[in-house]
């Protein structure tokens, strides 16, 4: 009894210190179900391609059966281990079901209607201008084209938009001569930021500059202004839903993270320590 005991002792604890090799190896079994094969096929058609042949679909078979292969043998020999893009690709697939949690709710009507009110100015739309301009080009006059535009300016005084001396006491301009219904943003692409501003501070009706864009100078009309404006709910409903969503989204992210967080300590080298510490970052531990 005392030998058999011995033994089953020493045989217990063989096999807590070295697992059978059946105990840690790969799986031999590749099952391919009716989904699998379904889902190889609509990839295949969403391509654009006729249905596949079984010429087609055995070779698609053994595309995925030798990626499977690959993929556990590659576990077997430990390559994801410390794999820069392998821990990239799982983190991003957490940030993924983060965000598949985080779409189960909608909001009701007064809940979204309440964050909008908080968060109004998101949906804030830009002043709009139509305005038609005389262009002075520096290439042409020198230093006097902003003398010139304002003599320009002098005759044009109480003058139509549709005057016809002011295309000839003006320089050809290489794009547009009128512009309808733009926002701010897009005349400081087109002219300049400086441009856009000045322009969104004249008053429609008359003739008035000289403004320098980075072109040159230049009289503007303008037509009409449109000043800058929070819309209602009601407006951008849809909208306010969809930001509404992002925002939820990005709040269970960072709580799910924050969890996790909490679970570990970073320990980080002496010198690196003192520099992230001084840039905010909680629970660092310096390394001995």
């Amino acid at each position: 009894m005392q030998f058999l005991l011995i033994g089953a002792v020493f045989f217990l604890g063989y096999r807590a210190l070295q697992p059978s090799p059946e105990a840690g190896a790969l799986s031999t079994r590749i099952e391919l179900t009716e989904d699998d094969l379904r889902q190889m096929s609509v990839a295949w058609l969403a391509q654009g391609r006729p249905s596949p042949t079984p010429e087609q679909m055995r070779s698609l078979v053994d595309m995925r059966v030798r990626e499977e292969i690959l993929y556990r043998e590659a576990l077997a020999l430990g390559l994801d281990k410390e794999d820069t893009i392998v821990k990239r690709r799982l983190a991003q697939k957490m940030e993924f079901l983060f965000e598949d949690v985080s779409a189960l709710r909608e909001p009701t009507r007064e809940e979204l209607k309440a964050w909008f009110e908080k968060n109004s100015d998101r949906f804030a739309l830009p002043p709009r201008v139509s305005f038609r301009h005389l262009y002075y080009s520096p290439d042409r006059r020198g230093a006097r084209a902003r003398e010139d535009a304002a003599r320009g300016l002098d005759k044009l005084r109480g003058k139509p938009a549709t005057a016809q001396e002011g295309a000839a006491i003006a320089d050809p301009f290489m794009f547009q001569d009128y512009y309808g219904d733009r926002s701010f943003e897009e005349m400081a692409k087109l002219f300049g930021p400086r441009f856009a501003q000045a322009l969104l501070r004249q008053q429609p009706g008359s003739w008035q500059g000289p403004i320098e864009s980075g072109y040159g100078w230049h009289l503007v009309w303008v037509d009409s202004l449109t000043p800058a404006r929070v819309p209602a709910f009601e407006e951008v409903e849809t909208e306010a839903k969809t930001e509404w969503t992002a925002d939820q989204r990005a709040e269970t992210r960072r709580r799910a993270y924050e969890a996790m967080r909490a679970r570990y300590e970073i320990v980080l080298p002496g010198p690196a320590k003192q520099d992230v510490s001084a840039a905010g970052a909680p629970s660092l531990t310096k390394a001995p």
